[in-house]
C-alpha cells in the first residue's frame, strides 16, 4: 500500500528506512507545516512533497502515517478517515479519551482501519515473554510492578518542550509503552488508583540549540499508584521525570510458580529473567529472533535491534487479508483511557474505573514476520 508521511520530525526518519526492511510498505510523499522541512525529507528519500491537504487529498495514498506531535493526532486521524485514508499513528492515539471515542465512532462509521504505536511490544522481548506467560512458565500471574525514572527530555532533545504538555509526561509519553506491553502480557485493566506531583513548575533546557531556554510544566513529572487487571492481577507502578539515578527494573511480574523480569519496553529486544519459585534467575536471550536482531547502533555506539514499523507493516497485511491489526485501535483507545484514569485518580484521590476492554494482541510469530520483512 501507498504511504504519505504527515509531520516530518526526529521520528521519520526511522519510518522511512522501515521500507528497507519491510516489504509492503512504500512511502511516496510527506509533509509538514514547515514545509522547507517536508522538502528536504522528500528530496532525501526520493519522495514528493505536498502541503497536508494536498497530501490528504492524494488519490495514490492508501495510508496516512501520523507522525505529528500529540495534539494533532486527532485532527489529522479524522481527516484522514473523511478522505477515506486508513491511518496508523505515532502514539498516544489522541491527547485525551473522549477525542479517542470520537476517532473510535468516526472509523467504525467510515469502515477505516486506525493502528497506533507503539509496535515494539510486538518485538523480541515482548512476544518471547507473552510465549513464556501463555505456556505458564511463572504461573498466574497475580503481582508486579514498573518504573520509569529519569530526569526528562530538557537534557538531550531539540525541542523538549511538548513532553512537559497535557498529552505527554511521563505516562503519556513513555508510561504508553509499558502499558501497552502489560496489556499484550497480562489482559486489560480494570481500574487504576495513582497519585502525583511535580519537583519543579519550570524546567531549563540544557540541549542545543535552545541551552537556557525555560519551559513552563503543564502536566504531572511524577505518578504512582495500582493498576488493578481484569484478571485480578495488581501492579504497581512509578513514572517519575524527577529522578536522577535509581537502581530499579524496568518491569517485574510475579506469578504463582516464579518471577520473571523485562528490560525497557522501549525497545523490541534485550535480556528476559525468569526464576521459578526461589530458585537462582535463568537468563533468557532473543537477538537471534527475527525482531530481535541487533541492526543499528545507538547514541554509545552499542548495537540495538529498532524494527519500528512493524506495526505499520503488520497494518498493512491486516487490511489486505481482512482482520483487525495487532497495534489496534482498541488497544490503544484501552490503553488511553487507562493513561487519563491514571491522572484523574492522582487529581480526585479515587479510583478510576475503566469502561473500555481489549484482547490481548495475537502472537507475532517468525513465519508471519519473515512474511513481512525484505
Amino acid at each position: 500500500m501507498n504511504i504519505g508521511i504527515i509531520g516530518c520530525g526526529n521520528i521519520s526518519d526511522t519510518y522511512f528506512n522501515s521500507q528497507k526492511i519491510f516489504n509492503n510498505i512504500n512511502i511516496i510523499s510527506c509533509s509538514d507545516l514547515k514545509k522547507d522541512i517536508s522538502d528536504k525529507k522528500a528530496l532525501e528519500y526520493n519522495v514528493k512533497s505536498q502541503t497536508v491537504e494536498e497530501l490528504l487529498k492524494n488519490k495514490d495514498i492508501d495510508i496516512i502515517l501520523n507522525l505529528t506531535i500529540p495534539s494533532a493526532h486527532k485532527e489529522i486521524i479524522i481527516k484522514s478517515i473523511e478522505n477515506g485514508k486508513h491511518c496508523f499513528s505515532e502514539k498516544p492515539l489522541a491527547i485525551n479519551f473522549n477525542d479517542g471515542l470520537q476517532i473510535q465512532k468516526i472509523s467504525n462509521e467510515k469502515s477505516i482501519t486506525i493502528g497506533c504505536a507503539p509496535d515494539t511490544f510486538l518485538g523480541a522481548t515482548g512476544q518471547k515473554a507473552r510465549t513464556l506467560i501463555d505456556n505458564n512458565e511463572i504461573g498466574k500471574v497475580v503481582l508486579g510492578t514498573f518504573n520509569i525514572m529519569s530526569h526528562g527530555m530538557e537534557d538531550w532533545h531539540p525541542n523538549p518542550d511538548f513532553f512537559f504538555k497535557p498529552g505527554a509526561g511521563p505516562v503519556f509519553d513513555l508510561g504508553v509503552y509499558y502499558l501497552t506491553q502489560l496489556i499484550n502480557l497480562n489482559g486489560s485493566i480494570n481500574s487504576v488508583f495513582a497519585t502525583s506531583g511535580t519537583a519543579s513548575k519550570e524546567r531549563i533546557i540544557t540541549s542545543q540549540p535552545r541551552k537556557g531556554e525555560k519551559i513552563i510544566v503543564e502536566t504531572p513529572t511524577t505518578l504512582m499508584g495500582v493498576l488493578n487487571f481484569n484478571n485480578g492481577s495488581k501492579i504497581q507502578f512509578f513514572c517519575s521525570w524527577d529522578v536522577w539515578n535509581h537502581t530499579h527494573s524496568n518491569i517485574e511480574l510475579y506469578g504463582l510458580e516464579g518471577s520473571m523480569i523485562l528490560p525497557d519496553p522501549n525497545f523490541f529486544s534485550g535480556d528476559i529473567k525468569v526464576s521459578k519459585k526461589n530458585n537462582n534467575w535463568i537468563k533468557i536471550n532473543n537477538d537471534k529472533m527475527l525482531l530481535g536482531i541487533p541492526n543499528l547502533s545507538d547514541i554509545g555506539g552499542s548495537k540495538v535491534a529498532n524494527y519500528r514499523g512493524i506495526g505499520l507493516s503488520e497494518m498493512v497485511d491486516a487490511i489486505t487479508n481482512n482482520r483487525q491489526p495487532r497495534c489496534s485501535l482498541d488497544l490503544a483507545l484501552h490503553t488511553l483511557e487507562v493513561m487519563e484514569g491514571i491522572i484523574k485518580s492522582s487529581e480526585t484521590n479515587k479510583i478510576i474505573n475503566m469502561t473500555t476492554k481489549t484482547e490481548k494482541p495475537k502472537i507475532l510469530d517468525e513465519n508471519k514476520i519473515q512474511s513481512l520483512k525484505k
